[in-house]
């Protein structure tokens, strides 16, 4: 059996392969709301044969999104849908994941495709953004506010009751999203956080706002339920985050309920020179899982099978994100099942498709 077909269990869920969705944005909502564009992109990749969907980063409040088109979590009435997106992913054997996500100072942007400019506060589908500290992402944006003591403990009891409906629509695992820049990673990095209180110099100060996260979360999502998270493992800039302080944070994780590290990186300074080439991040996936002990994700411009089955072989990664070649081909995993020798199961509505 290939290795990237081999099941993993992961406290109370088995998948049947090695094979994620990761999470891509789709800003094809309206104030929040999952609609028919989710229920078909995220169920094809099911149909499709990943082992676990995960949606979009789904903002736990209404400041939260990056965008007025992102997906939220942040009201009860936004379960209704996403119930039935993950009982149809169920239904096609896969299991069901969501990144619980905040943008902080990244927040209040325009779809991709007008151009993606920060909005401003004061304009229609702005508001208000919200950081570590004061400073803009780059320098022609609109500062964000410094969150205040008052201001943490509303993001900390937005992930928690974020992480209650996540349970209520269905949701087998959670993701945190820590990386590319929004709010856990502004306060993880140096560069980003210049805060003088308990959050902010020293390492311990700057993880303290993920670790109370996830206490928080932990009070609501089952402890046999997976819980994972998305860092960016290096800022790519002198001076910041490194890849030696994410495996000192997984060290951490472990022993606060975090079950996998999925190693992303970059994406907080707008500057950083990054050596964008097939796997490039795969390095760092490796480093965390052998230094840490913990299971980890590897995602980052991993397109072909063979590819992404050394990546398990090989021992540098648990499972595989996978993202824009997803987009390309849902159906991913059953091709790349067929060019790895490997029998899987076709929907019986696309017997007829399968490769001979």
């Amino acid at each position: 059996m290939p290795h990237l077909f081999s099941p993993i269990k992961i406290k109370n869920i088995e998948l049947k392969n090695r094979i994620v969705v990761s999470p891509m944005c789709e800003y094809s909502s309206e104030d929040g709301f999952a609609n028919d564009w989710h229920l078909v992109h995220l169920g094809s990749r099911a149909v499709g044969g990943a082992a676990l969907v995960i949606t979009e980063a789904i903002a736990v409040s209404p400041e939260a999104r990056i965008s007025h088109g992102d997906l939220g979590i942040y009201k009860d009435e936004h379960i209704a849908k996403l119930k039935q997106i993950t009982d149809f992913i169920h239904a096609h054997g896969a299991f069901a994941g969501t990144q619980l996500a905040h943008a902080g100072r990244k927040a209040s942007h325009e779809l991709p495709w007008l151009g993606g400019a920060q909005i401003p506060s004061d304009q229609k589908n702005g508001w208000k953004a919200f950081a570590p500290s004061a400073l803009p992402f780059a320098e022609n944006e609109e500062p964000p506010l410094a969150l205040d003591k008052a201001g943490i403990e509303k993001v900390k009891a937005d992930f928690k009751a974020a992480a209650g409906r996540a349970l209520a629509a269905g949701f087998d695992v959670i993701e945190l999203h820590g990386a590319h820049g929004y709010l856990i990673n502004e306060f993880l990095s140096p560069l980003s956080n210049h805060r003088t209180d308990e959050y902010g110099g020293s390492f311990e100060n700057r993880i303290r706002l993920l670790l109370e996260i996830i206490e928080s979360v932990l009070e609501v999502w089952p402890a046999e339920n997976p819980l994972f998270i998305r860092i960016s493992s290096t800022d790519w800039t002198e001076g910041g985050w490194t890849a030696d302080d994410s495996v000192a944070l997984a060290k951490i994780l472990m022993d606060k309920g975090i079950d996998l590290v999925d190693c992303s990186s970059g994406g907080n300074i707008g500057t950083a020179k990054i050596p964008l080439k097939p796997g490039y991040q795969v390095e760092f996936a490796e480093k965390v899982k052998k230094e840490s002990g913990v299971l980890t994700g590897a995602v980052g411009l991993i397109t072909e099978a063979k590819q992404a089955d050394a990546i398990i072989q090989d021992g540098q990664a648990d499972l595989v994100f996978m993202a824009r070649e997803l987009l390309r081909d849902p159906y991913f995993p059953l091709r790349a099942a067929h060019e790895l020798g490997h029998e899987v199961k076709w929907t019986d509505q696309y017997l007829r498709g399968k490769w001979h």
